[in-house]
């Protein structure tokens, strides 16, 4: 075991993929009874990105993972470790990450999936970062993937509207450094709300039946008013927390990257926190809900757009299933 004392974790590449095949407000009016005004107004999603049907979870995770070490400047083989965040695995097991090294043509370093639901990728980045400190890894790789048209009830017009496929990475690296990278995580759930956002079939509580089926209940299931009223208030508490966990104020963070759900749920947030919704990265409206992926998709378009620089204190923040909830503060180096 390493000492943990003078080193940091930094973000050192990213790395994102959506699928080519665009589902737009309008196509969706086409299959429930909705419109792109009703969709718009109340999410701001305009349209979102669905996987073909032979492509998996493991599969955009792995394009993801490529151009995020492409972005690093290292190569496959320096990678020691791997963690996904989904909740869409290819199958129940193995986990999705060892799918992961496999298609990347990697070594035999560790590989597993974390189920944080929405939360999954800091979750994820979390757990790395700790592995990676405590057995000197010097390298991994974090990705959040999903392919939640693979779960979505397409004849509930609540929430089908909601989601979408995709994935982003991002490589982790030791760094001597210690004013850089990940400066500061905060983690929590609450299970008395286990119910408000879920699939409540297909586990060991309701293994899959034809009755579970014929009721979608291998679908998600979502109580949107109560999903809408926790977010809000577990983001703000999060995003708070991890501030000034790490000895700074809202107004020292330069960008928000949170988790990709609704745009009233970025708004309510910028405002409890005030801070101006300039300082936000959102690409919903292009993407929709994509739960573990949400994050580092828009933080690797964040950083190709040129809106991070060397410096930069950027926050991401989340809320997931379970209820889970997730922030972490990070300074790129």
């Amino acid at each position: 075991m390493s000492d943990l004392k003078g080193k940091s974790v930094i973000i050192s590449g990213t790395g994102s993929y959506t699928p080519p095949k665009i589902l737009t407000n309008d196509d969706l009016s086409a299959i429930v009874d909705t419109s792109d005004e009703w969709i718009r107004t109340r999410t701001g999603i305009r349209e979102r990105r669905i996987a073909a049907e032979e492509e998996t979870t493991s599969d955009m995770a792995a394009n993801a993972a490529r151009e995020a070490i492409r972005n690093s400047g290292l190569k496959i083989e320096d990678i020691g470790l791997i963690v996904v965040g989904t909740v869409t695995p290819d199958m129940p097991f193995p986990n999705t990450a060892c799918f992961v090294q496999k298609k990347l043509g990697l070594g035999k370093v560790p590989a597993f999936d974390i189920e944080a639901a929405c939360s999954g990728f800091i979750y994820a980045m979390n757990v790395a970062r700790g592995l990676m400190l405590v057995n000197n890894i010097q390298h991994a790789l974090v990705i959040g993937a999903e392919k939640l048209s693979s779960i979505t009830n397409w004849e509930d017009r609540t929430t089908c509207v909601l989601f979408g496929d995709g994935a982003g990475a991002v490589v982790l690296s030791l760094d001597e450094r210690e004013d850089i990278g990940i400066l500061n995580v905060q983690l929590g759930a609450d299970g008395t709300e286990t119910d408000i956002l879920c699939v409540p079939g297909g586990g060991s509580a309701s293994p899959y039946t034809v009755e579970t089926i014929e009721r979608s209940l291998h679908k998600i299931h979502m109580q949107g008013n109560q999903v809408f009223k926790h977010a809000v208030r577990v983001m703000c508490q999060s995003a708070t927390e991890v501030v000034e966990g790490a000895g700074l104020r809202t107004e020292d963070v330069d960008l928000v990257v949170p988790h990709q759900a609704n745009t009233r749920i970025i708004e309510a947030l910028a405002t409890r926190l005030n801070i101006g919704m300039e300082r936000f990265k959102i690409n919903l409206d292009r993407y929709g809900n994509t739960s573990a992926a949400s994050i580092p998709i828009a933080l690797d378009e964040a950083w190709r757009n040129g809106r991070i620089g060397s410096g930069d204190n950027v926050l991401m923040v989340a809320f997931g299933g379970g209820l889970t909830w997730a922030g972490a503060l990070v300074r790129w180096p």
